[in-house]
């Protein structure tokens, strides 16, 4: 153990890469809470921050973490566009130029219905290539020179990508929808091709210009690739398509000194990590303990090889707290070898008691940080 206090940047590095720390890296949330959470426990008092995950994470004394906000999504993104509004439902195009219908009473406990896509064919996608250029001007926060400056002698950790789209299935799956992405897997592999290396250019280009003026820590791809049971790709799929554009990726991140790099899937993830970790990618999260996943499981087998945050079943903060505990404990084994940081394994929904997630924080720090 180091002998003097580590600053969350320092901690969190030295955790990913399995050496001594002062203490672990406390993150019991790693992804967030629904919005519904956060209105929920702000009418009940407990939360007095904006409503965003990074002012409420910071007042409950997680160790902090920030994203640069460059994404690789459409830019400029479509213009949001209501279709019908009848009172009941709103049918809407969103930035994607997805075509949607909501009820307008939901919230984020309701899935939206998906009915259309902007890619059907070639054509289509190559109209939407305007937008999936650098655009420097747009794509890029106007104070980035300042935002740089900042993060020059950041003391906390700094990562790219997340849910900004940065990957290779769940971005193609936005074009093209779930359905139309699995045919044209097999009916037409060479748009698939195209859609794949545009994205290895784009990425790669904006990675490119972003490490010219910064460093980051780490990097995360956005894949949401794998469901409650499987993947939604198979391996061979993976192999052909994917594979060759992570190692492009991974290859250019490790040439500029950037050996942590995660990828974002839901779902049961276990047929995925070996291809990942064959394509560069070392770390997975969130590690839904529902689908199957399960941190202790792939320690064991993967060794070093494998980082991890998440991994804690969010159910278990619905039952008592024998259960909070349990899960607790289940993965002591893991955090002590390090290379993982523990935490919630998605957002916190809003049936889970603002007191029960005070146990939680409680019995995390007691198990892993005390003294």
């Amino acid at each position: 153990m180091p002998s003097k206090a580590m600053t969350h940047r320092e901690r969190f590095l030295a955790t990913m890469r399995f050496k001594p720390v002062d203490r672990p890296f406390y993150r019991p949330v790693p992804i967030g809470f629904w919005m519904s959470t956060y209105k929920k426990w702000r009418s009940e008092g407990h939360i007095k921050d904006a409503e965003n995950y990074w002012d409420v994470s910071d007042s409950l004394g997680f160790d902090p973490m920030r994203y640069t906000d460059v994404g690789f999504g459409l830019c400029p993104a479509f213009k949001t566009e209501i279709l019908e509004d009848d009172g009941t439902f709103v049918t809407y195009v969103n930035h994607e130029g997805i075509k949607m219908r909501e009820y307008k009473q939901g919230n984020d406990m309701s899935m939206p219905e998906f009915l259309d896509f902007p890619v059907k064919a070639a054509e289509d996608f190559r109209a939407l290539l305007p937008r999936l250029q650098l655009n420097e001007a747009e794509r890029f926060p106007a104070d980035w020179p300042a935002k740089c400056a900042a993060w020059a002698g950041r003391d906390v950790p700094l990562g790219m990508g997340g849910d900004r789209y940065g990957g290779f299935y769940g971005p193609l799956r936005n074009y093209m929808g779930m359905e139309g992405l699995a045919f044209a897997y097999h009916d037409d592999p060479a748009l698939v091709g195209e859609m794949v290396e545009n994205r290895v250019e784009l990425m790669l280009a904006v990675i490119e210009r972003a490490l010219r003026e910064t460093t980051i820590d780490w990097f995360i791809f956005w894949e949401d690739m794998c469901y409650n049971h499987a993947s939604l790709i198979s391996p061979a799929l993976f192999r052909k398509h994917m594979s060759p554009a992570y190692k492009k990726v991974t290859d250019f991140l490790r040439s500029k000194g950037v050996d942590v790099i995660f990828v974002d899937s839901d779902g049961h993830v276990d047929e995925l990590i070996p291809l990942w970790l064959d394509a560069g990618v070392n770390g997975v999260y969130p590690m839904e303990v529902q689908s199957g996943s399960d941190v202790v499981r792939y320690r064991s087998e993967y060794g070093k090889e494998l980082l991890m945050i998440g991994g804690i079943d969010k159910k278990a903060l619905l039952g008592d707290r024998k259960d909070v505990l349990g899960e607790i404990l289940r993965v002591a084994p893991v955090v002590e070898r390090g290379g993982y940081i523990p935490g919630i394994d998605h957002s916190v929904p809003p049936d889970v008691t603002f007191e029960m997630l005070t146990y939680y924080m409680k019995e995390m720090r007691s198990a892993f940080w005390a003294g």
